[in-house]
């Protein structure tokens, strides 16, 4: 069925040149069936010649484009490869100055290291258990509640845990529970005995910096061991 509108005109350049020309041939020839003047198609003419000497001329234009960037790209690699010897050479040559390195451009080393701050953050944590015997631990920091990672200074997260029995009130003091690990991943993958089905298991967590430094207890998490 005919389509009314603009819609019937692909989009797509190629698909464009391609229709536009069978376009014009069919009216040419339905305009000379009916008795028309072919005067009057002129304009559609023209316009058709010109899009027939600039779209080639585009599509040419593109291919040279993709050509010499692909050229530059091979060109900066081997730039890059020039530029990395000669700059390990300067940086471990015992004269050379911080002066020198930011004359050049190069990296200047920073001797000063500046300790990592005490987490002031929790984590948070979500458990899921669908799988027998085991948890998947997720956690990311409340700071930054919709980014994974841990945060500046960070080196791991510890985890806690208590297994209590069904029905059990979850214990709120971590003094209750017992280390299991420290992670520095965003995940944690805890594995239970087959006794411990049915049972929960109750989690703690607290980050930990570079200098061993603990930061405040996460919020109680827990979930069913499914048996």
């Amino acid at each position: 069925m005919a389509r009314g509108g603009s819609n019937y005109i692909p989009r797509p350049d190629g698909d464009f040149a391609a229709f536009s020309n069978h376009y014009y041939d069919a009216v040419e020839k339905w305009w000379s069936i009916n008795g028309f003047d072919d005067s009057e198609l002129k304009p559609l003419k023209d316009a058709l010649a010109e899009w027939n000497k600039d779209y080639p001329a585009h599509v040419s234009a593109q291919q040279k484009a993709e050509g010499a960037r692909q050229a530059k790209d091979v060109s900066r690699a081997a730039l890059e490869r020039a530029v990395r010897p000669i700059t390990n050479f300067v940086q471990g040559y015992t004269k050379t100055t911080d002066a020198d390195r930011a004359t050049i451009g190069i990296t200047v080393r920073d001797t000063s290291r500046t300790p990592s701050p005490t987490p002031t953050t929790r984590p948070l944590v979500s458990v899921d258990p669908g799988t027998r015997l085991t948890h998947q631990l997720r956690l990311v920091d409340e700071g930054s509640p919709t980014r994974r990672g841990k945060p500046e200074g960070v080196a791991g997260a510890e985890v806690w845990v208590k297994l209590v029995d069904a029905g059990t009130p979850a214990p709120t003091d971590p003094a209750a529970l017992s280390f299991l690990t420290l992670t520095s991943r965003p995940t944690v993958r805890t594995e239970f005995k087959s006794a411990d089905g049915g049972k929960t298991a109750v989690y703690m967590l607290r980050w930990v910096n570079t200098r061993g430094e603990k930061g405040p207890w996460s919020e109680i998490c827990s979930a069913t061991v499914a048996a």
